[in-house]
């Protein structure tokens, strides 16, 4: 192993490793090489969030043999924003930089990111004019951004999880405490001074996203749910709307019943309406259902993540995660 890493760092890459552990030697190679050229000092966070079986003795590997690794292995799967904000807590830099483990998000970017970066702007994204994700994919991420942004007004619209984030803003993300964290809604609600630089989306060369679709519709969901009153207010305007709706319905029959062109009101109007009624009315409960789960959640107060392992150099003066 090589000497020491400093103990304040220039920059702190947290990188949370689900299935791309064939490419964190690349990974780190690239790194040393750009933070060299760029006169940085600098520490990789790896942060096993349980994805496959190869990532930990990966990172254990480039742990053992580089000074300025360090590998954190959860317990379990917590999300790859949990696992983010892990290394964010364990990260001694001055600036954080947090980016994927499949090199799409290439590290000789970071330099000109971070020259961007400064105390009035602390927050700076990596745009990319072009993905090389499929046409389909691109796509969905488009529509995705886009409802996002209608949902949350001061939502950076060019977020991701390409980011250099200054230390000191950083860290206040731990102070949330949420089981089910969304860092770049976090960060749009701490600060509006965020800037992008236009980096090119690099290609994937080792295995496939981690992100199917049964999981983007869920992490959507769980955007929207925690971040947004936006569920609750449509279920609000459909419950007011289903009221106007029923009134004037019921204004009718009873004008044909009293004008006589309504003798015998059937029994499938009836039951339709009825039926109708009470699944709007199961949905609006599931929503609230849902928001009254998350509470439920947030009452427990049950760590965002817990670390299981540990590999390569450890400073004692790092807190321990807090529950």
């Amino acid at each position: 192993m090589t000497a020491s890493p400093p103990l304040n760092p220039d920059v702190s890459v947290v990188v949370p490793v689900f299935g791309g552990s064939a490419a964190l030697a690349e990974l780190h190679q690239r790194l040393s090489a750009s933070m060299a050229q760029a006169g940085l000092t600098w520490e990789l966070i790896l942060i096993d969030d349980r994805g496959s079986a190869e990532s930990w003795p990966a990172i254990r590997a480039l742990a053992n043999a580089h000074a300025q690794v360090t590998g954190l292995r959860l317990s379990r799967n917590f999300g790859q924003h949990a696992a983010t904000i892990c290394g964010i807590e364990h990260a001694r830099g001055q600036w954080i930089v947090t980016m994927d483990d499949d090199l799409e998000h290439p590290p000789e970017a970071i330099a000109s990111m971070l020259e961007v970066g400064g105390e009035e702007t602390p927050l700076v994204y990596g745009l990319f004019p072009k993905r090389t994700h499929s046409g389909f994919r691109n796509l969905s991420s488009e529509l995705m951004r886009w409802t996002l942004k209608r949902a949350f007004p001061d939502l950076n619209e060019h977020y991701s999880s390409f980011r250099a984030i200054h230390a000191p803003l950083a860290r206040q993300l731990t102070g949330f405490r949420l089981a089910r964290p969304y860092i770049d809604g976090m960060l749009s609600w701490m600060t509006s001074s965020a800037k992008t630089v236009e980096v090119t989306h690099g290609e994937r060369h080792h295995g496939e996203s981690a992100y199917t679709w049964r999981k983007l519709i869920s992490h959507a969901f769980n955007i929207f749910v925690s971040f947004s009153q936006l569920p609750l207010r449509i279920a609000s305007y459909g419950g007011a709307a289903l009221a106007l709706v029923s009134f004037a319905y019921m204004m009718f029959v009873v004008y044909g019943y009293f004008s006589g062109s309504i003798t015998n009101p059937g029994y499938t109007s009836l039951m339709s309406v009825i039926l109708f009624a009470c699944g709007i009315q199961l949905l609006i409960l599931g929503v609230l259902g849902e928001y009254v789960g998350r509470l439920m959640g947030a009452a427990y107060r049950k760590p965002m993540y817990l670390v299981e392992t540990r590999a390569g150099f450890v400073d004692e003066s790092q807190a321990t995660p807090r529950a």
